[in-house]
């Protein structure tokens, strides 16, 4: 499988977790590499669009991403 699309973009990873590279590629391999369907913030941004998924958000996140996309649709 290819890699996530968001990947070479994401803010989580190029921001969030740029001071803790063991991590980062550890859930680079999990979320981005491969199947991404598991990742909170594909959900979000499959669903609503890039620009609405928060930058705080942790992939493994997906109740709140969930809650997100069910509040965005419902208003």
């Amino acid at each position: 499988m290819a890699d996530c699309e968001c990947l070479p973009k994401c803010p989580f990873f190029h921001d969030r977790m740029e001071n803790m590279p063991a991590m980062a590629n550890l859930m680079k391999k999990r979320y981005c590499q491969g199947d991404a369907t598991d990742c909170a913030r594909h959900m979000i941004f499959l669903a609503l669009g890039g620009d609405k998924v928060p930058p705080q958000l942790y992939p493994s996140q997906v109740e709140r991403a969930r809650e997100i996309i069910a509040a965005a649709k419902a208003g």
